[in-house]
């Protein structure tokens, strides 16, 4: 007969220590907790208690990585999150949605698309959409050009959101609605150095998860949306090459499987054991590119570039095309 043996326990409590916030761990003394927590990015012990800093700490990850060791309660710190703000633009019009869905769009392209639209209709609140006129669409844009400074790119893009409704959704012929397109601007792209590429790898280490979906990021220059989709059957070891199903414009493809980076994704199948999704957050349940861009931004820390702050996940699968010709051992 087994012996019942308690669960250890683990309270989270929101803090203040010399004028920064931390979120106080209290575990007892356990050892195996202790030497868990002693390998958290710029942890704080002092007896039984840990302190992690509050603008690094992602809850959802302290919970799976202690939720299998002991019972928390993160009650205090949950109450203290910041509630987000009710989105009060209009609901997108009847057959939007499902049209999106039927053409078999992105998830990604979906999300930019509803949230677009909905901006364009929250402009033109009190009016009916369908009759709003391409002369007022294009003053639209030249208020979201002067007064909200958007890209070339999101800009082309809001206009393929408007565009979609009035002749995919409504039907409406091509001719009847024209809107003058921008040139997109050709510029350099903003990649990390190596050494913040080492950075990264290094924070990440205790977490062999991450470790190994950065580091195919980055060896391998997949976007973080074929990241996700990706499935144990697809790493190819025999031929050092990864699949790549369905990715931009709906196409398959191979790419490179960096040799040192096999030894890690092994020790990561025996000790994660992924069932459906190569990278899982819970069995069977995909991480979400949320999860991941933030975490990335998060080791990355705030890097400036000529536009503003880069984007992280771009910035790290950027060096595989722009430093191949350079002689430099591959990840």
């Amino acid at each position: 007969m087994e012996i019942y043996t308690p669960k250890n326990k683990i309270k989270l409590s929101p803090v203040i220590r010399n004028g920064r916030k931390f979120v106080e761990v209290t575990f007892g003394n356990d050892n195996d907790i202790r030497l868990s927590l002693s390998k958290e990015e710029n942890v704080e012990l002092v007896g039984g208690k840990a302190y992690l800093p509050a603008e690094n700490f992602v809850l959802a990850e302290f919970f799976d990585r202690y939720v299998e060791m002991a019972f928390i309660d993160y009650s205090a710190v949950k109450e203290t999150a910041p509630r987000k703000e009710e989105d009060k633009r209009p609901s997108l019009p009847k057959g939007y949605l499902e049209k999106l869905q039927q053409v078999r769009y992105s998830d990604h392209t979906v999300r930019v698309y509803t949230s677009y639209f909905r901006d364009f209709q929250q402009y033109f609140e009190g009016c009916k959409i369908e009759t709003v006129t391409p002369d007022e669409i294009n003053a639209y844009l030249l208020y979201l050009i002067h007064e909200k400074n958007i890209s070339s790119c999101q800009q082309n893009q809001r206009i393929n959101a408007i565009k979609f409704y009035y002749e995919k959704v409504l039907g409406q012929e091509r001719r009847c609605y024209k809107v003058n397109r921008a040139k997109r601007e050709k510029t350099l792209p903003d990649v990390l150095s190596k050494e913040e590429i080492k950075k990264i790898l290094d924070v990440t280490v205790t977490d062999l998860r991450f470790f190994c979906m950065f580091s195919i990021l980055y060896s391998a220059g997949l976007r973080i949306s074929e990241l996700l989709e990706l499935k144990p059957g697809d790493i190819n070891e025999s031929r050092s090459l990864i699949r790549v199903r369905q990715g931009k414009w709906k196409k398959d493809r191979y790419t490179l499987l960096s040799k040192p980076l096999m030894k890690k994704l092994t020790e990561y199948n025996r000790l994660y054991k992924p069932k459906v999704w190569l990278f899982e957050h819970r069995p069977g349940e995909p991480f979400t590119e949320s999860i991941v861009s933030k975490r990335l931004k998060l080791r990355l820390g705030k890097r400036e570039s000529r536009n503003g702050f880069i984007h992280t996940c771009y910035a790290i699968r950027s060096p595989l095309t722009c430093w191949s010709k350079e002689p430099t051992s591959r990840l």
